[in-house]
């Protein structure tokens, strides 16, 4: 066994979306993807006051990925054009498989609205190949007690299960393709080790805190994502201040990425087919 090394530090670069504090690490100028992940937004923190505008997301269609939003504190509400509503909060997720296209909106709910209060979300675009593209939408909401939190290291660190296995454990949704997802809350000193993952590409960013990779280790800062050399199959994480991780790592999907804007598709051609059913009305709509 063999740990994995770090490439390259990627910092999250400023970009606000109106008046929503917005930091994204991937895509950049350095960095297209972690195949299959695409796209990271990091929102907040922040703090709302009394009669926001809250988000900005209102209808838009997508359609050849997945998107998961992780909601670090707060609440959303989500409303999509396959028939699915539900409001989550701290500590929450949602699994939304666009797939074949769909239309949803991630927007404040009215009790946010009226009261305010903190606020911080982090959305990740997950590819699907092209075998996947054109699956049926679906949607799933979880709620903080949906989700297992296993004691790592004595308790010093606790792993949110999402998606994939972890010893005897098995995380609440199931990926289309595999994709182990989680977040990490560890304090400081607390140590975590992944086996297994050879071949797989590792997403690994810091919410919060400050985090040591391998073994005397490289020192990884809030807002910062790593990217890993291919070599290895293990790695080793320590927590030098209390800190939360996103941690996922998925098979790669080794084909074209061809984007444009909410679409992400294998061929220009099929992103102007996109274009035409969104415009038809074929992916549906959010009004009831």
């Amino acid at each position: 066994m063999t740990d994995k090394t770090i490439r390259r530090l990627h910092p999250a670069l400023r970009d606000d979306i109106g008046d929503l504090l917005t930091q994204r690490p991937v895509p950049s100028h350095q960095l297209e993807q972690i195949d299959p992940f695409l796209f990271l937004n990091h929102h907040g923190p922040q703090v709302y006051g009394p009669h926001n505008r809250g988000l900005p997301f209102g209808p838009h269609p997508h359609r050849g990925f997945e998107t998961v939003t992780f909601i670090v504190d707060g609440m959303l509400a989500h409303r999509d054009s396959a028939g699915h509503e539900s409001v989550i909060h701290a500590g929450g997720i949602q699994w939304m498989t666009a797939g074949s296209g769909i239309v949803h909106a991630e927007v404040s709910p009215r009790d946010f609205l009226e009261h305010g209060g903190p606020l911080e979300i982090l959305q990740l675009w997950v590819n699907l190949p092209s075998r996947l593209k054109m699956s049926a939408p679906a949607y799933t909401g979880l709620q903080r007690d949906q989700i297992p939190a296993l004691p790592l290291d004595g308790g010093k660190v606790t792993l949110h299960l999402i998606a994939g296995e972890w010893e005897t454990s098995t995380g609440p949704v199931r990926s289309l393709t595999g994709v182990f997802m989680s977040t990490v809350a560890m304090q400081a000193g607390g140590r975590l080790k992944v086996a297994g993952l050879q071949g797989r590409n590792v997403l690994l960013y810091v919410v919060r805190g400050r985090i040591g990779v391998g073994d005397p280790g490289d020192l990884v800062n809030a807002y910062q994502l790593v990217e890993l050399d291919d070599d290895g199959d293990a790695l080793h994480i320590r927590a030098e201040a209390d800190s939360l991780l996103l941690f996922g790592h998925a098979e790669p999907i080794r084909e074209p990425v061809v984007a444009h804007g909410p679409f992400v598709m294998t061929t220009r051609e099929e992103i102007v087919q996109a274009i035409a059913d969104y415009q038809a009305g074929r992916f549906g709509s959010t009004q009831a």
